[in-house]
């Protein structure tokens, strides 16, 4: 339970970029057929999920020890 409220803004990113990745394959997708990101609706939301989380953990603040 304490990584969940410590990682809420992972996860948080994880979502987002999930639905993201998926609106990307449903409204722009590939044509054509030889995306290997976009023609699969489970690549573009896996993708999106870790570019989601990559990019909102890069927000994260880190607790710095006092010593």
């Amino acid at each position: 339970m304490k990584w969940i409220s410590q990682s809420t803004l992972l996860i948080a990113g994880i979502f987002t970029g999930s639905i993201g990745g998926y609106l990307y394959y449903h409204y722009v997708g590939c044509v054509s057929g030889t995306c290997p990101i976009t023609t699969h609706p489970i690549n573009s939301t896996l993708y999106g999920a870790v570019l989601g989380g990559l990019l909102f953990s890069l927000f994260q603040r880190e607790k710095i020890s006092q010593e």
